[in-house]
């Protein structure tokens, strides 16, 4: 096999893990009927993660509209998004061409990069779901998610990602916000805090979960029915992170400067995945700890959301940072997380997933670290063409790349908010948005589902009680 060759393969390894990470539909087929070798573990991730993180009285709710998140987004992003984001020659605000993937494929792309640019939309449309799961009406999903994947996502990603837009790091015509534009390598703005100011906005207006907070207005959990698929769909996230990142990149075999074989783009490729692995395992060491001292106790849940709060803030800059740097940006985004839930708490927002705070805070502390930490050297090397580029402020670089971040992070909280913020509002005012009480209650699976994913009942139902039986806790005897 020839070196081409096999670097194509492995991207296309890397970046068919990202496309199996955020597709339900696509994940169940594949695990069912095709072969072991792509029924990869990555095919569960989702569905497991989120999960058991739920009710089970919302368990077909939820894979519905994950499954929904997808195909949605899959016809939306073909008509308008992946145009929107990335239709060239365009302005610096919108692309306008390949409408529908007209005159496709294209000296610039193919179909495998618009296959790989719709695994992300759907990602910041699975992301939003999240934060207003369990009290969400049916059509809800799929208005706000044709919205978000068809306009409001890809308009983001052709300002930071498009060789047109106007804040890019890769614009082809050199005239670069503050003289870098923004680096953003795989998304910690352009899909993690897409994705989490919308659901923050979503779930604002929607207001918290039926028996979230007590009538003294004090914080009540409202658990998830399984640990175990919240431990195993976050081993399976974390395999497909290396999709996300090091399948992010175009091309492997090329040579950077004089350094002669030993040293080039697959270099890059492997330290971005070591910079995402320590990232989130630093996050998940801090988040265990730093909760053990503020709750008295381990907990599982807390720990793997932390663990993925590494992964969202290192997207952003993990491929132009040492791996040392990454372990700061894991232990910064695990207090980041525990601060913003923290707040979530005092002022009464539910988000069931924690997906407004882990993806829009640590997804937000991603790209300031970024321009704080980012180092010269592979700055040059990942966007080349263009000498003495900023780099990070901490690095000695200056705080031009500092400024460019800031501007991506108003920008995407102010376009987001309006645009986000006002479908919600109106879907609210048309009460198209929340399920009644009794909806809510009984659970969707009931009500709007035609029966439950499992056999269960309420511990504290009396009724439910006479027909099953329970296991409950027997404590050892002391002799």
């Amino acid at each position: 096999m020839s070196r081409e060759l096999l670097s194509t393969s492995v991207l296309a390894l890397l970046r068919f893990q990202t496309i199996l990470l955020t597709q339900p539909m696509l994940l169940t087929a594949l695990t069912f009927f095709s072969p072991p070798t792509l029924s990869s573990p990555c095919n569960l991730a989702l569905p497991c993660c989120v999960l058991g993180l739920y009710a089970p009285k919302n368990t077909m709710n939820i894979m519905l509209t994950n499954v929904l998140d997808a195909a949605t987004g899959g016809l939306f992003y073909y008509l308008f998004g992946f145009a929107f984001a990335f239709g060239s020659p365009s302005n610096g605000f919108i692309g306008r061409q390949f409408f529908g993937l007209e005159s496709f494929p294209s000296p610039s792309f193919d179909y495998g990069y618009f296959l790989y640019q719709w695994a992300f939309a759907i990602a910041a449309a699975g992301i939003t779901s999240g934060s207003i799961a369990e009290r969400t009406q049916f059509a809800s999903y799929l208005i706000y998610s044709s919205f978000l994947t068809g306009f409001v996502y890809p308009i983001v990603s052709h300002w930071f990602w498009s060789a047109d837009g106007w804040a890019s790091a890769g614009r082809a015509d050199g005239n670069l916000l503050f003289g870098s534009g923004v680096i953003d390598f795989a998304g910690s703005g352009v899909v993690h805090m897409v994705g989490g100011i919308a659901g923050l906005w979503g779930a604002l207006i929607e207001g918290p979960r039926m028996g979230r907070f007590d009538h003294e207005g004090k914080s009540m959990p409202l658990r998830g029915h399984s640990g175990t698929l919240v431990v195993l769909g976050t081993f399976l996230l974390w395999f497909g992170w290396y999709g996300f990142n090091p399948g992010s990149f175009l091309n492997i075999l090329r040579v950077y400067g004089d350094a002669g074989s030993y040293y080039g783009q697959w270099s890059a490729i492997g330290r971005t995945a070591v910079t995402t692995t320590l990232a989130g395992s630093s996050a998940a060491l801090t988040t265990l700890f730093g909760k053990r001292m503020l709750a008295g106790h381990w907990n599982v849940t807390d720990v793997c959301n932390g663990l993925l709060g590494g992964f969202a803030a290192i997207t952003s800059g993990c491929s132009v940072v040492d791996p040392w740097a990454a372990i700061v940006c894991g232990f910064v985004a695990a207090w980041v997380l525990i601060g913003c839930n923290k707040l979530a708490e005092k002022f009464h927002y539910d988000d069931p997933l924690e997906a407004a705070q882990l993806h829009g805070g640590c997804g937000a502390w991603g790209i300031i670290f970024t321009a704080l930490f980012a180092k010269e050297t592979y700055v040059n090397e990942i966007y080349s063409g263009r000498p003495g580029r900023p780099y990070g402020l901490l690095m000695g670089g200056g705080g031009r790349l500092l400024s460019a971040h800031i501007v991506q992070i108003l920008v995407i909280t102010g376009w987001v908010s309006v645009t986000m913020g006002t479908l919600f509002w109106i879907l609210h005012k048309f009460k198209l948005l929340r399920i009644s009480a009794d909806e809510e209650m009984a659970g969707m699976d009931l009500t709007s589902h035609g029966g439950l994913a499992y056999a269960y009942y309420d511990e504290h139902d009396d009724a439910m009680q006479e027909k099953s039986f329970m296991m409950t806790r027997v404590d050892p005897q002391v002799v």
